[in-house]
């Protein structure tokens, strides 16, 4: 079976022999791999009110675990954006009566940001969806391919120094 990238690693190995292209084949794969997840993700989270960024904030704070709270620097550092990034997420989801951002009982001069009950209920009907999405995308794979696809992305990441903490509370 070929793919796309296949066709173009051929060419390019036609046009430049001299050259290894051997990275092109996970890159082009990887590249093709977002644009067709991230549309299907996209239709998941637009059939709940949602975009991407609002859902990553919401399940953030989800999984933290009660209280549901986070700092904007836990978040920031949960989702690897800047502060200017997250501050307009969290202005939409605000806006929007799904979180609040309130001082630190610890620290006056902190903020916190917490999950409402509207922000809890809509994360609870949507992460359903999303994992069903995400099976749906995986469903070519069988469960050893998907566990060396996992092992292969950790080893790169980390190789890459992709590695942090817990997010700060």
């Amino acid at each position: 079976m070929t793919d796309h990238v296949d066709r173009v690693v051929a060419q390019w190995g036609a046009e430049c022999p001299d050259l290894d292209v051997s990275p092109m084949e996970v890159f082009g794969r990887l590249k093709r791999l977002h644009r067709l997840v991230t549309g299907e993700l996209d239709r998941t989270f637009a059939a709940h009110g949602l975009d991407a960024p609002s859902f990553d904030v919401l399940a953030t704070l989800k999984r933290s675990g009660p209280p549901y709270r986070l700092t904007p620097t836990g978040l920031m550092q949960s989702a690897m954006v800047t502060s200017g990034a997250i501050t307009q997420r969290l202005d939409r989801l605000e806006a929007r009566g799904l979180v609040t951002r309130t001082r630190s009982d610890l620290d006056g001069r902190s903020r916190e940001v917490a999950l409402t009950p509207e922000g809890h209920a809509l994360i609870e009907r949507a992460l359903p969806d999303h994992l069903a999405t995400e099976r749906r995308l995986l469903a070519g794979l069988d469960e050893a391919g998907a566990a060396a696809l996992v092992d292969g992305m950790r080893a790169m990441l980390t190789a890459l120094g992709d590695v942090n903490g817990p997010p700060e509370r």
